[in-house]
This record gives C-alpha cells, structure tokens and sequence, in this order.
C-alpha cells in the first residue's frame, strides 16, 4: 500500500527530498558542513556539494547508472558523508555497512546487495579480498579518496578513453574543469528529479537471531523522516551536532546527517569509540544544539558520575530533606547539562530501551531529554516527543500524518476495566520499508498487504488518541510462566543491571524456572575471590526477587568468564544463550 504526503507535506518544499538538499547546499554554501574531529579540517557546504559532483563525474565515467549499488564500508568521516549523499542524488542506491561487521559479514553484505563498487576505509579493506568479489569493479579509499583496487574484468564499463579506474580518477579534475568553466558556484547545484518511491538505501540489520536482512529504503521513506525533523525544528540553520554513532545506522543516519544536512547544522564527525570521558571532552569543544544518542552513554555518565555522588553517606540525609533534595538534584542536573556542552536544547535517546532507575532519575532531576522509538525498517523514527511533553516510561508519540500504530492482541483473553491492550505493536506509514532485498520470504512475514509492519515488540498503545507507545519487550524473548502469565526479560534484566557488580546480564528461561547469566564488572571485582563474589551475586538475587513478582523470580544467577557475543550494533546476541 502506497502512502502520500498530506497538507504541506505533499507541496514544495518538502514533496522532493534531492531538492531538499539541492536548495539547502546552495542557500548554506559558505556556511560550515562537516568537520572531522580528530584533523579538524572543515569542508563548507559549498565545498561539499564540490565533492559531489566530482563523485557524478566518477559515477558517470566509470558507466555507474541509477539503481546501481554502492557499498560502503567505513568509520565516520567526511568522505563517508559525500559517498552517501553523492549516491542517493545520482540515483544509485547506498549500501552502508557498518564497520563492526566481521570480513565475511562484511564480504556477504558486498555480494548479497549486488554492489558494483566499494568505497572502504583502508584498514577494513585490508581484511577483504578482490576475489571473493566477482561483482565488484573497483574499490576505492575514504580515507585517500583514490581508487586501491580495480578488476580488470570490469573495464569494459569504463567510459571511452579510460583504461583503468585509476585513469578515471586521474582525469577527474580536467572533467570538472570542462564541466564547470567558470567554477562551481551555488547556482550549478542541481540534482535530477527522481520517483521518490525509488530504492535509495539498502541498510543490513544485524539482529539477534544471528543473520542479517537487507532493509530496502525509498526516498520518501527517508523524506519522512527527514521532513519531520525539519518541521520539529530538531536543525536548524547554523545549529551544531556531534555525531559519535555510526552513520551506517538507520538512527545516526538520519539525525546525525540526513537531518542536519537538510537544513544547514554543521556536523562535527567524532570517528572514535565514544567513550563517556572523550564524549564529555568533544561536547565541551563543539556544544551541540542537539544530541541523539544511545541508552548506554547516559546510562554509563549515570553509573560513573551519579550514582557515586548520591552514595555518599554525607548526601544521604539531604536526599530525604523536602527542600534540600530539590537543590541537590538542581546541582546535579547544572553538572549534567554542562558535562554535555551547556548549549542543547534536548537529548534523544534512542536505539534501545533506557533503563528505567535511569530514567526515573533523569526524570526527577528534570533533566531535558527524551526517549523515541525507531527501527531500522522505518528508516528509522516511529514516534518522538519533545522533552517537555514527554510521559516517562513512554517511547514517545507516533509522528503526526506520517506513522500510525496499533496493537495486535489475542482476542480471547480478557481485558480487565481500565487495562490498556498490550499485544505486538504494528506499525504503518510514509516511513516503513519497501519490504528486504532479496528475501520475499522475510518480507511477507512482516509486512501486511495493507502495509501495517510487525516490529516484533510487544507493549500497548495509549492516550485520547491512540498514539502514545509503551514498550514492554520483545515479542521473540518474552517468556510464557507455567501459569500464564507474561515475562518480559528485558524488564528484569535492567533492574539486575543496576546491582553492584554487575556489568551486564541475561535472564533465560530452563525448563519453567529463570535464571541470570552475570557478567560481572571487571573494575569492581577484579580483587574479589569466586567465593566473595558468588556470595555478592547470591545477594543481589535475593535483593532482586524482592522487586518481582513471584512468577517472575530468578533461581539462581550464573557468572559468565567473558562478556556475551554482541552483534555489530552492540546487541546481545540472545539466541546464543537459550
């Protein structure tokens, strides 16, 4: 089922997403666009759309045409971002690919998505090979921006003239110059006019069931989100954004980039592992206007920073003061907000659940931040709502005109009076995916005909209007008791998850009774015998059980030796530990 744009929606500027970008490139030209954070070199919004249509040039040359794959493989850096955006407006179709990926993920991703080109950053190329790509014709360096390796059974698709695609490349500026005579101004940005039900993203899930899917996005499906973050304001023209997740992610992508650029932000790219110190140190340097993140960076901050401040015996008291603990938490709150620059509006956490003592807390202190709900199938955002109408323990409210959602519940259980549906939730909308490349199969298992999509999590849907999300768990991980009640693992693992020494943790089902798998946090029991720290778990769980219902209680909890095996986006690998 095909979904249109309403109201303005549907009218210029926001019913072409290439225009929307064509315009803002032009209108923002010698404004700032990306920075790399670790060279600190800058590339203006005119300099970019310079780049770009330099990478035309190459696309045109090496016989590139639309619908064309390109993959790409990459930390964060300027020339991850032009590879992208170069893609999409010529008409080809991107193919990101996270770099936590292992080679042979990596090279079935390459080879599944039909790609024709690679452009990778040089230290994950040199873990692949060219011949395990009979596809491919060239790869070329992000991090040079010249082509490293080139099959000479591709050439016939070079352009009259060319021997190589090196040659290409070589030739590139003398093109340009004959392109653009007069140099290249705002005035030559144009990018051709493209059916926006058109494929322009095949982004590869790494879920937990231990194989990936090729999620076909349109650019309508991106311009629904895109669209909406231009109408909320989240950029704006000038504002500034610190993108530290990967951009290869439906989430980073769209709010770390696709969002910014629409509007004229200037994006600083921070390309290393984002730990809370080196966080709080770039958040210092650039003061974002905005900041998307995900649970286990403020959950980290919360554990380092707070937990340890509001521990102290001397604040204990002041804490159960009326008065005192609205100063206190006033003080902690003025900590919080400068750690994360002193400049933004609000931030978004998304990508996952936030542990719920997090939020509470976060919450209570009136920290401005804000959960939303996404997943990669919706390109990524299905509901959001500002900080200050935000409900805690919600995922925000569906998008007004573009996402609806339902839930699908078994009918023959009763509903006791005032208890709200709780079911999977369906999704439908202007942002859900064409369907998976390449797998009819998968595709039908999820998507209606009717275009509502299962996204496999199960909560309820409330509010006067129906629009406001609870996420209780996932459908594939729920637990059914003996007596029939429903567990949600994930609730207990996040109370386990704020014990003493525990570093992260599953709760499985064996043989009707539940279990914790610990692994323990390696600062705070490196000096601790098994025995002492059997005794501490021993204590946790009983600690534990008091919070839970009976039918939800754990029996025991086993100390894992190594941390679980996670998928590239840092999820636990759960089918692993049934």
């Amino acid at each position: 089922m095909k979904y249109e744009f309403e109201g303005e929606y549907a009218q210029a500027p926001y019913n072409d997403l290439l225009a929307i970008y064509a315009s803002s490139f032009a209108d923002n030209f010698s404004l700032p666009a990306v920075t790399d954070y670790s060279t600190g070199k800058t590339l203006t919004y005119g300099a970019f759309a310079q780049r770009i249509a330099r990478l035309h040039l190459f696309f045109e040359a090496t016989g590139v045409k639309p619908g064309d794959k390109i993959a790409l493989l990459g930390k964060n850096n300027p020339t991850w971002v032009v590879t992208f955006m170069a893609t999409i407006s010529y008409g080809a179709v991107i193919v990101p690919i996270l770099s936590d990926f292992t080679p042979a993920d990596a090279t079935h991703i390459i080879n599944h998505s039909d790609a024709v080109m690679l452009f990778a950053s040089d230290s994950l190329w040199n873990e692949l090979r060219l011949d395990d790509f009979p596809e491919l014709r060239c790869v070329v360096s992000i991090d040079q921006r010249k082509v490293v390796a080139e099959n000479p059974k591709a050439f016939h698709w070079l352009g009259k003239g060319n021997r190589t695609y090196s040659s290409v490349v070589r030739g590139l500026t003398r093109r340009f110059r004959k392109c653009y005579p007069n140099g290249f101004s705002a005035s030559d940005i144009h990018y051709p006019k493209i059916d926006g039900s058109k494929t322009a993203v095949i982004n590869y899930t790494s879920g937990t069931t231990g194989f990936s899917k090729g999620v076909m996005l349109s650019l309508d499906n991106l311009r629904g989100n895109v669209v909406f973050g231009i109408r909320s304001r989240l950029h704006y023209q000038g504002s500034r954004a610190l993108s530290f997740l990967p951009l290869a992610h439906a989430y980073g992508c769209a709010f770390d980039m696709l969002v910014p650029l629409a509007v004229g932000t200037h994006i600083t790219l921070f390309g290393r592992i984002p730990s809370p110190a080196l966080l709080v140190k770039a958040m210092n340097q650039v003061k974002p206007s905005l900041i998307i993140c995900v649970p286990l960076i403020l959950e980290k901050i919360y554990r380092n920073m707070i937990v340890p401040l509001i521990s102290k015996p001397s604040l204990r008291w002041v804490l159960a003061v009326p008065l005192l603990d609205k100063a206190l938490y006033a003080m902690i709150r003025s900590k919080l907000v400068e750690a994360f620059g002193g400049a933004f509006e609000e931030v978004i956490v998304g990508g996952a659940a936030l542990n719920p003592e997090v939020e509470d807390f976060l919450h209570k202190i009136h920290f401005p931040f804000t959960v939303g709900y996404g997943m990669t199938e919706c390109g990524p955002l299905i509901s959001y709502t500002p900080w200050r109408r935000f409900v805690p323990t919600s995922a925000g409210r569906t998008l007004s005109n573009i996402m609806e959602a339902k839930i699908l519940r078994d009918e023959t259980l009763p509903l006791a009076e005032g208890e709200m549906p709780q079911g999977e939730i369906m999704v439908r909308g202007l942002n859900v995916m064409q369907g998976y490349y390449k797998n009819p199969d998968a595709t039908e298992a999820v998507l209606e005909e009717d275009g509502w999509l299962h996204t496999g999590d199960m909560g309820s849907v409330a509010d006067p209007h129906g629009r406001t999300i609870y996420i209780r768990g996932r459908y594939k991980t729920m637990i059914l008791s003996a007596n029939g009640q429903n567990i949600y693992p994930e609730e207990i693992e996040a109370k386990l998850s704020n014990m003493p020494y525990v570093n992260e943790c599953l709760v499985v089902d064996r043989d009707g009774h539940l279990y914790a798998l610990v692994y323990p946090d390696p600062d705070s029991t490196e000096n601790m015998s098994p025995q002492e720290l059997a005794e501490n778990m021993e204590a946790n769980r009983k600690d534990l059980n008091s919070m839970l219902a009976p039918y939800e209680r754990i029996e025991g909890i086993e100390i894992q030796p190594v941390e679980f095996e996670k998928t590239p986006k840092r999820s636990i690998r759960r089918f692993l530990y049934k």
